[in-house]
């Protein structure tokens, strides 16, 4: 992170070299308009204000960032589910661009290294990450177009640094999807139990196959049969969406 202690003449102290050379790195192309992206970096913190009275930090980029990584994620996950309703989808975006997740892909990005602030470290905001990415994501916008922005939210911040499994395995009802899929093809669908493998009668390990159309297509275990069901329903959708790709 730049620390900020001083200002000369309304323009920030830090090294503009070696931001620009960071943020190369990050980017892996040179960018075109490199003010655009300073600011996106530059926390409220570290404000400074022009002439004309413009006060000049991070936050109206990371206002039209936030909207562009819904847009980006929409049609990213409406075609990547393509059986999915839309309550799903809509959850899976609001579990991706919650602050817990957004801070968690900035940090991954190492984008504390570009930050222009005049905070102590002591003293960093819970969502400082996720907002720079948000910035980040407006700043490309501007200076690329939606196009280019999508290519880079896509193969650099989501597939690199995002399980997206693991975000649907925390909360995903996959029971339901794997019936709402099974009733739009018409399909017979069975959860098939065995017994349990428990080692004893306190803590009964559940064990279920799914079979649609009478063939196993997956199996799960869990303390109780929900969790089984989910498991085993978990592996058979993302098979299922695996071999749609």
């Amino acid at each position: 992170m730049f620390l900020l202690n001083t200002k000369k003449n309304n323009t920030l102290v830090y090294d503009r070299r070696d931001f620009r050379s960071r943020l190369k790195h990050l980017l892996k192309f040179h960018p075109v308009n490199l003010r655009l992206y300073e600011m996106a970096f530059i926390h409220r913190s570290a404000t400074f204000t022009l002439p004309d009275g413009t006060k000049i930090n991070n936050e109206r980029l990371e206002y039209l960032g936030d909207a562009i990584i819904e847009s980006i994620l929409s049609d990213y996950l409406f075609h990547h589910y393509p059986d999915a309703s839309e309550g799903f989808l809509t959850k899976t975006r609001s579990r991706i661009v919650k602050r817990e997740t957004l801070n968690q892909l900035g940090i991954a990005m190492k984008l504390d290294s570009l930050i222009v602030s005049n905070l102590a470290t002591s003293d960093t905001p819970r969502n400082l990450y996720g907002n720079v990415l948000e910035a980040l994501t407006g700043a490309l916008f501007i200076d690329l177009g939606y196009d280019r922005t999508r290519r880079f939210f896509i193969e650099k911040v989501l597939k690199r640094h995002l399980n997206l499994h693991e975000v649907l395995a925390s909360e995903t009802d996959f029971k339901s999807l794997i019936l709402e899929y099974c009733q739009k093809n018409r399909l017979k669908l069975n959860f098939i139990f065995r017994e349990s493998t428990g080692q004893d009668n306190t803590h009964p390990v559940f064990a279920v196959d799914l079979e649609i159309n009478n063939e196993t297509m997956a199996r799960g275990e869990g303390s109780t049969k929900k969790e089984a069901e989910q498991e085993a329903s978990m592996i058979a959708w993302n098979n299922i969406s695996s071999n749609r790709q």
